[in-house]
């Protein structure tokens, strides 16, 4: 019996951009529930932040689904860069990229979206009350918009993810390799999604099922998801 079959998913379940789905638990909830109530957000921007791996770009995804908004970097972070026109806007690792260059064009950015009414979704590791921001009238901006925080998954939800990501590529999983994975592993949703791709190249590669043995092979000698494609 497969271990999606064993261990039921009870979790709600976010379609998101890439098909996959979020799955919301107490560490995300609150996150979640904010994107839900776009647009009625009492700023014109949220703060999602978290530490890496904590699901913050899934949940940015399931916005830009459900929005319509459109991802942009540092290179298109300037004024006049962006479509007049254009809806909501999402800018991720925020507290990573920000210095005294974008600091004005993401002031004008904020002032330009609010007085349109729509809305700019930002994430971070930190909250903006930690970034370092050095233009005083966007780092009062910031600090004033609404900031939630994201969780380190806990082990009902890491077990939910593997699960459903086994599932997902059609592979029938025991509880036992559940169970051996579980304490052993990176508690991030980018090192589920890593493990479970890597061990089904080599269960591939080896024309055999995904077992104990082959999953201790793959914690002890781990292989970057992005290798071979």
């Amino acid at each position: 019996m497969s271990a999606a079959a064993q261990l039921p998913l009870e979790f709600d379940h976010r379609p998101a951009l890439s098909g996959e789905d979020f799955l919301v638990a107490e560490c995300n909830e609150e996150a979640v529930a904010w994107i839900d109530r776009w647009p009625d957000w009492p700023s014109p921007a949220l703060v999602i932040h978290g530490p890496a791996g904590c699901g913050k770009s899934h949940l940015a995804a399931v916005f830009g689904a459900a929005s319509g908004a459109h991802t942009i970097g540092v290179d298109d972070l300037h004024a006049d860069s962006l479509d007049a026109s254009a809806g909501a806007v999402i800018i991720e690792d925020a507290d990573s990229i920000l210095n005294s260059e974008v600091e004005t064009p993401l002031f004008h950015l904020y002032n330009r979206l609010s007085e349109t009414g729509q809305r700019l979704l930002l994430t971070g590791l930190q909250p903006p009350g930690r970034w370092t921001i050095g233009l005083a009238d966007l780092r009062s901006r910031l600090n004033a918009a609404t900031a939630v925080g994201i969780g380190a998954p806990d082990d009902a939800l890491i077990q939910a993810v593997l699960v459903k990501m086994f599932a997902d590529r059609q592979l029938e999983i025991d509880t036992d390799v559940i169970a051996f994975v579980l304490p052993r592993m990176e508690r991030s949703f980018a090192a589920a999604r890593e493990l479970v791709a890597t061990a089904d190249r080599l269960a591939l590669a080896e024309r055999r099922r995904i077992t104990v043995p082959l999953m201790k092979r793959v914690l002890e000698h781990p292989i970057s998801s992005s290798e071979g494609e």
